[in-house]
């Protein structure tokens, strides 16, 4: 069986990034058929609590002191609440196409905000690779603010989806020791229930007024895919993939979701991919590329 770990933890990263991928451009229909961002958002966070927390009780317990369960308040905000509501509500906004682009910048972000928060070194490649990621989030956002079709792109949305990506980097760098402290039910089950008390007192008077009985069940359908496998699924595919692959090898699998999500896209009419955004996917790819293949400070110690 050992033999067989790297295989499947290169199948279960890759589909937890395929589900990901999908969830743009299907989250993406139902926001346009019957419900918004932040009925998305509360659909959520809410349904990721529930299927967490059902299934903790049939994984081995882990005692979480008090200090730590208000320390999940912290990772909540910015490991969910910012990122859930600024990426879902800006994937309502802007395009599928432009959403998942924007995704890959994460680790750019990762790595600014580890040279800041952990003392990472910045080498020449990180530097590189900060530069090509921008141009091309920039060209990205430039050839937004040209349209007003949310299949091309909206820049309000794509500046939401990039806000999404810091907001998830910052909530690395500053509660790493944290989540690698429980297992990744453990963790979200905190987590996922801080982020329902803290957005459904928000949202919950704006999802009461969904026009329930107007709402296509294909929309349903859709959301209930974003819950539990965009969501719940992908979580866990990506537990088993980090548990034996290098984090360089877990993060070169970004470059999976864009894949999906502009494949899917353009094939169900969803989105338009333009000559410039195929420039700017290949220029933050490579910023990426760059990032995740340079030294840690663990590499240089040793």
């Amino acid at each position: 069986m050992e033999h067989n770990r790297p295989l499947t933890a290169h199948v279960a990263m890759f589909l937890a990034c395929a589900c990901w991928g999908l969830m743009a451009p299907l989250g993406k229909d139902a926001m346009t058929h019957g419900i918004d961002g932040i009925d998305m958002v509360s659909f959520r966070v809410l349904g990721g609590a529930i299927l967490f927390w059902l299934v903790s009780f049939f994984v081995p317990r882990e005692h979480v002191p008090v200090k730590d369960i208000l320390l999940f308040i912290g990772a909540a905000v910015f490991g969910l609440v910012c990122n859930q509501c600024c990426y879902t509500i800006g994937l309502g906004i802007t395009s599928p196409i432009n959403a998942s682009i924007v995704t890959t910048s994460m680790p750019i972000f990762a790595m600014l905000l580890a040279a800041l928060i952990l003392k990472e070194p910045i080498t020449s490649k990180k530097v590189m690779g900060v530069l090509l990621g921008c141009s091309g989030a920039l060209m990205l956002i430039l050839t937004s603010a040209a349209h007003t079709s949310d299949k091309v792109g909206d820049i309000r949305g794509d500046l939401l989806c990039l806000a999404a990506q810091f907001s998830f980097a910052l909530y690395l760098s500053l509660f790493q020791k944290l989540i690698r402290r429980y297992s990744v039910f453990t963790v979200n089950k905190w987590m996922f229930l801080w982020a329902t008390v803290l957005i459904l007192p928000f949202s919950t008077p704006h999802v009461l007024a969904i026009d329930f009985p107007n709402v296509p069940a294909r929309t349903w359908w859709e959301a209930a895919y974003v819950v539990v496998f965009g969501t719940f699924v992908a979580y866990i595919l990506s537990m088993i993939g980090q548990k034996t692959l290098r984090p360089t090898v877990v993060s070169i699998y970004n470059y999976v979701q864009p894949l999906v999500s502009v494949t899917v896209s353009i094939l169900t009419g969803i989105g338009i991919l333009k000559w410039s955004q195929a420039v700017a996917v290949l220029l933050v790819f490579s910023g990426v590329w760059l990032v995740t293949k340079s030294r840690s400070r663990r590499d240089l110690e040793k």
